[in-house]
Order: structure tokens, then C-alpha cells, then sequence
């Protein structure tokens, strides 16, 4: 398929850009859950699930991990600001 960019309007030219964007954080967040996810599984599933279910230690874990992980992806997004602010990003 070859598209011929050229050939758009400005208007479509910025919808196109906006929903490239779109799809490129979209993937980063979807990339991010499966990290998130096979650290939290890694540190913290230790026995086979049978039940259906985690046992209550593997469940605690689990849930601290997330909140570890948001807590850091909030402090990181803070210093970032926070750089921002002062004109160093």
C-alpha cells in the first residue's frame, strides 16, 4: 500500500499525527502493564494455582507491588515536572 502523504489536507495531516500519537501511548501503556505485570507475577505467585485463585500472602504481595509500582511512576512523573518547571527537560 503506498500512500501518498502529500496528497492530505492540513486537517487530516494533523488527525493523522494525533491519532499516531495516540496509538504510540497507547502501546507504551500496554507495554508497561505487561512489565508490571510479569514483575509483580515473577516476585510474588510462588505456588500453583489450583484454586483459581492466590492464596492470601501471594495476593498481598501482588497488590503491594502495584501500589510500589505506582507510587515510583508517580514520584517519576513529579521530578519530571518538576524539572520541566525549571527548564531542564
Amino acid at each position: 500500500m503506498d500512500a501518498d502523504l502529500s496528497k492530505l489536507t492540513d486537517n487530516d495531516k494533523k488527525e493523522l499525527q494525533q491519532f499516531i500519537v495516540q496509538e504510540q501511548q497507547q502501546s507504551m501503556i500496554a507495554k508497561t502493564i505487561s512489565n508490571l505485570t510479569d514483575t509483580c507475577w515473577k516476585k510474588c505467585i510462588t505456588s500453583r494455582i489450583s484454586a483459581g485463585k492466590l492464596d492470601r500472602s501471594e495476593e498481598a504481595c501482588a497488590s503491594n507491588c502495584v501500589d510500589r509500582f505506582m507510587d515510583t511512576q508517580m514520584n517519576i512523573l513529579k521530578h519530571l515536572e518538576e524539572l520541566r518547571g525549571e527548564g531542564g527537560i
